[in-house]
């Protein structure tokens, strides 16, 4: 009986942690999101553009051959962005590239 409630009380306290992790990454992954929308305008306001990051030109020429994947793969290995990043960030180039030209 000892151990069974010993078991509860472990799970408890591990889904009370968990909670209050996700709690917290939720409330810093909205900070962060406000940060960066403030950073956004400030950037605007003052007529500066982002620099591009070094591996576009390479993204870019693979697009063009219309090689998605093998862009997506090299964003990745030249940055370390996880795979939802590297697309987001490949597309967004892409997009870029569309408007531009």
């Amino acid at each position: 009986m000892n151990t069974l409630f010993l078991l509860l009380a472990l799970i408890a306290t591990a889904g009370w942690i968990t909670s209050a992790v996700v709690l917290r990454m939720k409330a810093l992954d909205q900070r962060a999101a406000r940060l960066e929308r403030r950073l956004g305008l400030v950037l605007a306001h003052f007529g500066i553009e982002e620099p591009e990051h070094p591996v576009a030109g390479e993204v870019r020429a693979l697009l063009r051959e219309g090689r998605t994947v093998g862009a997506v793969k090299a964003y990745r290995q030249a940055t370390g962005a996880s795979l939802p990043e590297a697309k987001q960030a490949v597309d967004a180039i892409e997009a870029a590239s569309a408007r531009v030209g």
